[in-house]
């Protein structure tokens, strides 16, 4: 058997959405799994569409998930170069050859012409005009004029295009992973572009051409390149190449399954479909990033496995090493994917909560803490996160939902205190310190059941609610004796003695 070589394709003409993340994310998988090559090739031929930045955006994506290809146009390797903007030579050798064998011809339409032909097919009912054996018939190619005029204007280097004679008659019959067995007539098809004007050649010949000369085994692309595969299938006969194994992945959805993900609903809904924060130039919108909106690489990689592929079992977290020894083509989904984001908070929640107390100080408080310039004990740092991780979905929840333990609070919100605020209440509060602060030492245990006897026998639930308030500024927090013991007893009490004196001024 062949070893196993998938490629990752993207266009550099935006950023790397979700969709494109998880194609890299299952090529990527099939080719560990099976000690086979993992290639990243940039396919940049689109010059109209292309994106300076979008390249270094893609390299930055997979980096941060920790997905290394073996071969790229960064690290290089035995089939280079690994941009298709670099191996222009080699597409023009092939689509002239396509050309002499007589399976492609050149075709000199102007953009006119062309339009003229679509609006002749759309009035007699056509929903998808085609460039085709009864249309070319009618236009600008080497079916309509002579041979020396053919030659004479391909010398004379005037604006041509080559396009793939497609037989009507022929029909196409393939094999997808995915989907079974297809079957489409030739007649449904027409005479795609392969070579453009610029000299640059389609997604169509390129492709094809460079999965071979790579030696690529399987082709293991989104659904919306399906309705090509029957032209790259007549390019691999016409070549004389031997084609790939074809798996096609399910499309993603919006979260109502009405429609597919897209850039619009990221916009208007403020939902995440890029990676990391990506910048469109074009219209000055700034897309937020799953990174930057606080989620783990080790949680959104889990997420988007699982958006078109099941593994055996009842089981859902995997780490990357996990998911690469258990996926498997055969279980890639055929209907589109619900992207229901509810899930990827789970996942991230999931994923804080298995988190190294350490890791979480070091990355996220420890620039909050150093922006305050805060003299805070790397040991404290972390009880804190070791308390609170169990409560937050995102990382930055860490400081902006938990800063009391950092900064006293200086304010209470009156709605939370004024309405249960009496002279019993505030003797009782004043009795409260008074205990802690006879107290030798905090012991959790002894603490726990000393406030608890104390509320009971002045029958005052309020007045644990209160303290919350005194010690954190909020009315809801972590377990309220832990958070005792974090502070301390001193500033436990400092904290209690400000609010008191606050509250009795303003009752």
């Amino acid at each position: 058997m062949k070893k196993i070589r998938v490629r990752f394709a993207p266009s550099p003409t935006g950023g790397l959405h979700i969709g494109g993340l998880r194609t890299a994310l299952y090529n990527y998988f099939f080719a560990k799994k099976h000690g086979g090559d993992f290639i990243l090739r940039i396919e940049d031929t689109d010059a109209k569409r292309f994106v300076p930045e979008s390249e270094a955006y893609i390299n930055a994506v997979l980096e941060w998930f920790g997905i290394n290809p073996d071969e790229s146009p960064i690290k290089g390797g035995p089939y280079a170069p690994y941009r298709q903007s670099e191996r222009s030579s080699l597409y023009q050798h092939y689509a002239d050859e396509l050309v002499k064998k007589g399976k492609a011809y050149y075709a000199f339409d102007s953009s006119e012409a062309l339009e003229e032909m679509r609006a002749k097919q759309r009035a007699l009912g056509s929903p998808s005009p085609k460039y085709n054996a009864i249309t070319r018939m009618s236009l600008s190619n080497s079916f309509t004029l002579p041979s020396e005029e053919v030659a004479r204007r391909v010398a004379a280097k005037e604006p041509y295009v080559i396009r793939l004679l497609v037989d009507y008659r022929e029909d196409i019959k393939f094999k997808d992973v995915v989907r079974g067995v297809l079957h489409i007539k030739g007649s449904s098809l027409d005479d795609k572009v392969l070579l453009k004007e610029d000299g640059l050649p389609t997604y169509h010949l390129a492709n094809v051409v460079d999965d071979h000369l790579m030696d690529i085994t399987h082709v293991i692309r989104g659904e919306e390149w399906l309705p090509s595969t029957p032209i790259h299938l007549l390019l691999y006969k016409a070549l004389g190449f031997e084609p790939p194994i074809f798996v096609h992945l399910p499309l993603l959805l919006r979260a109502d399954g009405q429609g597919k993900l897209s850039k619009r609903m990221a916009a208007t809904t403020g939902t995440p479909i890029f990676p990391i924060n990506w910048e469109d130039k074009a219209t000055g919108h700034t897309y937020q990033g799953f990174r930057e909106a606080g989620y783990l690489p080790e949680a959104l990689l889990n997420f988007i496995a699982l958006l078109g592929w099941h593994p055996p079992g009842n089981e859902e977290c995997f780490d990357r090493e996990a998911l690469c020894e258990r996926f498997s083509l055969d279980r890639i989904h055929k209907a589109g994917v619900r992207f229901d984001i509810t899930k990827a908070k789970w996942f991230n929640q999931h994923y804080l909560k298995k988190s190294t107390n350490q890791r979480l100080y070091q990355r996220y408080l420890l620039p909050k803490i150093q922006a305050e310039k805060l003299a805070i004990p790397p040991a404290y740092g972390e009880a804190v996160c070791a308390l609170v991780k169990d409560r937050i979905a995102f990382p930055n929840e860490l400081w902006e939902k938990h800063t009391y333990f950092f900064i006293a609070p200086t304010t209470y919100p009156k709605e939370m205190w004024q309405p249960i605020w009496s002279a019993t209440l505030s003797a009782l509060f004043a009795e409260t310190i008074t205990h802690l602060s006879s107290q030798e030492s905090f012991k959790e245990d002894q603490l726990r059941k000393t406030l608890k006897a104390f509320v009971k026998e002045n029958r005052a639930p309020q007045l644990m609610r209160l303290i919350r308030l005194a010690l954190t500024g909020q009315p809801m927090g972590p377990d309220l004796v832990k958070t005792i013991l974090l502070l301390g007893q001193k500033e436990s009490i400092q904290r209690l003695k400000s609010a008191l004196k606050d509250w009795q001024k303003e009752a």
